[in-house]
């Protein structure tokens, strides 16, 4: 039985696949997953415009430690997270606690780059946002990881990125491939 608890958080323009994605494949591997909003309400509108319901809010959340906190792209949801000052003390326990950080798409450069949290260590983001980076080092791969900072490119690796963070969890990888094999995942 895994007893791993990861938060998805959700702010407004997230990217609702690569939330969804991930969502679904940590919760097919077992994996105890919650959706925090990072505001004052628990309904959520993705970059789509499709309105989501997170289990609770950042806020009361905020003293919980997790074994992964992913952060989701999204032009306007990055840029919300990165802004939101609750999020950064967020993201700041978890890497102060060595705990997972896990940016997908354009957050690692929008979010972590834009607060100066790379520190230093490598990374993989969407497009060319690396350019403007300067915190870390941008490394040209689907799924990159360097100590506790695990990142993904983008929505098309979104399988690739949970499979990959349930192994980081120390789950049995059988059952990651079983799962993966069932969903017609190449992993």
């Amino acid at each position: 039985m895994n007893n791993s608890k990861v938060a998805i958080l959700l702010a407004e323009g997230f990217e609702e696949a690569e939330a969804i994605i991930i969502f679904n494949a940590l919760c097919r591997v077992k994996i105890d997953v919650e959706l925090l909003a990072c505001q004052n309400n628990l309904v959520v509108s993705s970059y789509h415009k499709v309105n989501m319901e997170a289990h609770a809010l950042l806020k009361d959340r905020e003293t919980t430690l997790y074994d992964a906190i992913i952060l989701p792209g999204g032009p306007d949801g990055t840029i919300n997270l990165g802004s939101n000052p609750d999020v950064i003390s967020f993201i700041q326990l978890h890497d102060e606690a060595r705990k997972w950080i896990c940016p997908i798409c354009s957050a690692a450069v929008k979010v972590l780059n834009k607060n100066k949290l790379l520190h230093g260590r490598r990374y993989v983001c969407s497009g060319d946002l690396y350019k403007t980076a300067n915190d870390g080092i941008y490394v040209d791969q689907d799924i990159v990881l360097d100590e506790n900072l695990f990142s993904g490119r983008g929505l098309g690796v979104a399988f690739k990125f949970a499979f990959t963070l349930a192994e980081l969890l120390q789950l049995d990888k059988k059952e990651i491939r079983f799962q993966a094999e069932h969903i017609y995942v190449n992993y």
